[in-house]
């Protein structure tokens, strides 16, 4: 019996367009230059009038467009957030309705920026087991929903959604590896404080500010730049390779210098890292699906090709893939 494999059938992205450029945090006392020096950022783009399941499904729709796949074709949608509509029902819901895809299955995770990782893991899965054909994974965030604009740290990130269509093959193609890894300890140097059931959302949290996101930069730098080389040492030595049999990087766009270093300590030349940062920051649980998109339609992925995706978020959350394509 051939084994099943998950392949990515097709790639969609979509960004609202409202753009704001780096000039307009001056009066948090950053700066063009030191922005896009240190994290690679030249501008972001912000939803107005638009919510995170608008963005999902948008990108969903294009993720269908050049394939035989149509809404009522698929099986199920994972809706990767960490802003979603509402806290309940969950986003993926919300993009079922407004996609027209009322036999699909749908959920949402929660893994921050490895949320995109995440769901490609868990849509392989479904489809390697035989239970589903059509998987529709999306990364989407508002994160300017989360954001204090006057702080510092409202710099790194944007809003924006990728989606792939994963589809069963038994070719010898597809997603062949995964290293997921979590640690809980990593908790409070990124997080939302309010708004869940430890801290419901009352007067004081309000005016505290504490439905807005904290980072503890330093940590996040630090973190990233230990465990993303370790998990891609890991998953290449699992499968007898060398970053020499990587031909592209799919990352989570955490910043310029996060990626420089990881391909330092990886030795992976960093052309063939795909990065989109200066265009759109950081869009959480989109980049990944969002870069991964630009990648495809910029005909730079051929057959054979291996792709390595890796990515870290709050949690801590963290983990690599390995693609034929």
């Amino acid at each position: 019996m051939q084994k099943i494999r998950a392949y990515i059938k097709g790639t969609g992205s979509y960004v609202p367009p409202k753009i704001l450029k780096n000039d307009f945090f001056e009066k948090v006392g950053s700066s063009d230059e030191w922005i896009f020096k240190n994290l690679g950022i030249k501008e972001r783009r912000i939803a107005e009038g638009e919510v995170t399941s608008d963005l999902a499904y948008k990108a969903g729709l294009k993720a269908l467009e050049n394939t035989d796949v149509k809404p009522e074709n698929i099986d199920l949608i994972i809706v990767a957030t960490s802003t979603p509509d509402r806290q309940a029902p969950s986003t993926a819901c919300f993009v079922q309705e407004k996609m027209n895809a009322p036999q699909a299955v749908a959920f949402d995770i929660s893994a921050v920026c490895s949320g995109g990782l995440y769901g490609i893991a868990i849509g392989c899965q479904f489809i390697e087991t035989g239970m589903y054909k059509n998987v529709l994974v999306i990364g989407a965030d508002t994160f300017s929903t989360i954001t204090d604009w006057e702080r510092k740290d409202s710099v790194f990130f944007g809003d924006g959604a990728g989606a792939i269509l994963l589809s069963a093959t038994t070719e010898d193609k597809g997603f062949f590896d995964f290293k997921l890894h979590a640690d809980g300890t990593g908790k409070y140097h990124f997080n939302i404080p309010a708004g869940g059931s430890e801290m419901p959302a009352s007067e004081e949290t309000l005016k505290q500010k504490l439905h807005y996101f904290q980072m503890n930069g330093k940590e996040v730098y630090e973190t990233a730049t230990r465990v993303l080389p370790e998990t891609i040492h890991e998953i290449l030595e699992a499968n007898k390779m060398t970053s020499d049999n990587v031909d592209w990087v799919i990352p989570h766009q955490p910043s310029i210098r996060i990626l420089q270093e990881t391909a330092r300590k990886t030795n992976i030349p960093f052309e063939k890292v795909m990065t989109n940062m200066d265009k759109y920051a950081n869009t959480s649980g989109g980049t990944i699906p969002i870069v991964l998109d630009e990648t495809y339609k910029s005909g730079k992925v051929k057959p054979g090709n291996i792709l390595l995706f890796a990515a870290v978020g709050s949690g801590w959350t963290w983990g690599t893939a390995l693609y034929k394509a």
